[in-house]
């Protein structure tokens, strides 16, 4: 039933029974086709840094999942999570300088960014795969490497949230979370289990944690959608190593604070993700823990084989507002 719905839905765009709209500012959608847990806000941080090297303005457009407001809203030094989203806070956070904007209706939203006199060069859409009404000048796929859209199932068997067929509109698919022991007959596996098509180029990424001052038995604390990698690491580093685990976008209560404070007690300090701390930061534990509360920074590690992956993502920019000054 639920497959038969989205069918309905992608057959009403394809043949434009549903109004679609093509941005004139070069956008890159980044997302998925399954539940959470594939790095999606990691791979918008390293597609900022890649374009702010080459010197292009970027701005950020995502939904401001489980956020208090409504509406298309732009980050400012008032925002929080409760007013954008912990993961467009995130961004803003690490990136005071990039445009970051939220709103349900991406469409109006870019219209919007578009009308800004100093709008900039690039969009990216975070999490934005689904989202038909936007035509995306380039689109990537992430899939985690323990759990390939191929070898998953629709809602609610699986975590698919997409008919796997529709993996076939990326123009490059992300393979994340690869172990560090890949070998290249473990990529041939992927290769012949995903059997994209020729325009389609595959790369394969890791994990990177940066080393934090963990010391003495910390509370891993998460709410997120896949914290099993975190929690690994950092037994990896602390084998006693406490854990308390919430559902992704948590926002912590009253009662949450009581209970993490008591698991605490018999611990050194706190590790927790940067977008979880942005939802810690709404509640009074900083204030109350007396204890370190360190954040564990994550980043992604892409291999550069048979094609370059920032090639292909600058090559789009350049190419697209060579056409945009143009016209």
């Amino acid at each position: 039933m639920y497959g038969g719905i989205v069918a309905l839905r992608h057959l009403l765009y394809d043949e434009h029974v549903l109004p679609k709209y093509e941005p004139r500012i070069p956008t890159i959608c980044v997302g998925n086709i399954a539940l959470g847990g594939t790095g999606k806000t990691p791979m918008v941080e390293y597609l900022i840094r890649l374009l702010q090297s080459h010197n292009y303005s970027v701005g950020v457009l995502s939904r401001g999942y489980k956020r208090k407001t409504h509406g298309f809203r732009l980050a400012d030094a008032s925002s929080t999570a409760d007013t954008i989203g912990d993961e467009a806070m995130q961004i803003h956070t690490k990136f005071p300088d990039v445009l970051v904007a939220v709103g349900e209706d991406r469409a109006s939203a870019i219209r919007k960014i578009q009308r800004m006199p100093d709008h900039p060069d690039v969009i990216l859409l975070d999490d934005a795969y689904q989202h038909r009404g936007i035509v995306c000048g380039l689109n990537i796929l992430l899939t985690a490497y323990d759990r390939l859209y191929v070898h998953d199932h629709l809602l609610p068997w699986g975590t698919l949230r997409d008919i796997p067929y529709r993996a076939s509109k990326a123009n490059i698919v992300v393979v994340t979370k690869c172990p560090d022991t890949l070998r290249p007959i473990d990529k041939r596996v992927v290769d012949n289990s995903l059997r994209l098509a020729t325009f389609q180029h595959m790369y394969f990424s890791r994990v990177q944690y940066a080393d934090v001052p963990v010391e003495g038995v910390p509370l891993v604390l998460t709410s997120i959608a896949r914290p099993e990698y975190l929690i690994e690491h950092i037994r990896a580093i602390e084998p006693q190593a406490e854990v308390l685990t919430y559902p992704d976008h948590h926002r912590f209560t009253p009662m949450d604070v009581k209970t993490i404070l008591q698991r605490a007690e018999r611990c050194d300090c706190i590790v927790t993700t940067e977008k979880d701390m942005q939802r810690i930061r709404q509640t009074d534990l900083p204030e109350r823990i007396g204890k370190p509360v360190i954040v564990q920074p994550i980043a992604f590690t892409i291999d550069k084989e048979a094609h370059s992956f920032d090639e292909d993502v600058l090559a789009y920019a350049r190419e697209s507002l060579h056409k945009q000054r143009k016209s």
